[in-house]
């Protein structure tokens, strides 16, 4: 009679709350760079157009049409 056995790493000690949250301190999630548009102000992620103007790096890159007010 042969039996099949799968010995798997078991870890001697169940580790303590403090020890697993110190080890998942640096898991947190951070919050995305935001700058500005020169042009209007607007937020926005670096080293993108702007959505609101099309404005990047001095210059127009999106023609957007402006809405006219009734």
């Amino acid at each position: 009679m042969k039996l099949n056995l799968q010995l798997f790493a078991v870890p001697f000690r169940r580790t303590s709350k403090t020890k697993k949250r110190m080890r998942r301190t640096h898991l947190k999630k951070e919050v995305g760079a935001i700058v500005v548009c020169p042009k209007c102000g607007a937020a926005l992620r670096p080293h993108r157009a702007c959505a609101k103007c099309g404005f990047y790096k001095n210059e127009d890159v999106l023609h957007i049409k402006k809405e006219e007010e009734n």
